[in-house]
């Protein structure tokens, strides 16, 4: 556990006082291509048994990209190293892609950051498994071996597991997000132009049908004067529907 402790203390050192560590970055997404081949292409197998899909299905994982993998694996006298660099040229067409919007002062600054992350993340993690290890590793005297031997065994592959972890998930992190350069931190982004106020719309008068129908009266309807003489409680000579007295005899 000392070793282990020296090595990533060591490393986050380096990666501390280092302002670029895209070679880092870079190495990692060489292992990663590298571990998929190997955990879908076997070593000394013929093409009929490679498994092509599950190798598709890690690209579009790890990498975001859908590439036509199977097809590579039907062409006559296809190897396994031509597969490994078509699937590198792929993921770093991709990320020099990311660069040119992101920019590479912004890149390199979000790949140091992501790996010191993870990093430390990783290794916390990893000391709580080693933690639970030793409480149980003591069971395995009961089967004739000798405890100390196999924590240290176990301990070193949980440590192989933990770095195979980080350039995994640095690469995957690196692979899907989009890096933008905002505003320096205390200061808020410029407000939108302002926009001219709408202008409100006048809201036609329009009359009610009772209105309309005695402006239509009183447009057509004779003078008062030569109604001659009409009861008051007679209907109007103009037509309103009105009696006389409510309407052209009303004082």
């Amino acid at each position: 556990m000392n070793d282990q402790r020296k090595v990533i203390y060591e490393q986050r050192r380096e990666l501390m006082v280092a302002t670029d560590v895209s070679e880092t970055i870079v190495e990692m997404r060489q292992e990663t291509v590298d571990h998929m081949v190997e955990q879908h292409i076997p070593a000394n197998s013929y093409a009929e048994q490679w498994n092509a899909q599950g190798l598709h299905e890690e690209a579009l994982r790890i990498y975001g990209l859908e590439l036509p993998i199977q097809d590579w694996v039907k062409e006559e006298g296809i190897a396994e190293q031509e597969i490994r660099e078509r699937l590198t040229a792929a993921v770093e067409k991709r990320m020099a892609e990311k660069e040119e919007r992101s920019g590479s002062e912004v890149m390199r600054f979000a790949e140091k950051s992501i790996l010191l992350q993870l990093l430390d993340q990783q290794w916390k993690d990893h000391l709580l498994n080693l933690d639970h290890l030793r409480q149980g590793i003591w069971l395995r005297a009961h089967g004739q071996r000798d405890p100390l031997n196999e924590y240290k065994r176990e301990a070193f592959e949980m440590f192989e597991g933990m770095l195979t972890r980080v350039r995994e998930s640095v690469t995957v992190v690196l692979a899907h997000i989009e890096v933008r350069l905002g505003p320096p931190p205390g200061e808020q982004a410029p407000p939108p132009p302002p926009q001219p106020a709408p202008q409100p719309r006048m809201r036609e008068s329009r009359p009610s049908p009772a209105m309309a129908l005695a402006g239509a009266a009183d447009a057509f309807a004779p003078p008062k004067d030569d109604f001659g003489k009409v009861p008051r409680n007679a209907p109007c000579p103009c037509g309103s529907g009105k009696k006389f007295k409510y309407c052209h005899g009303r004082v």
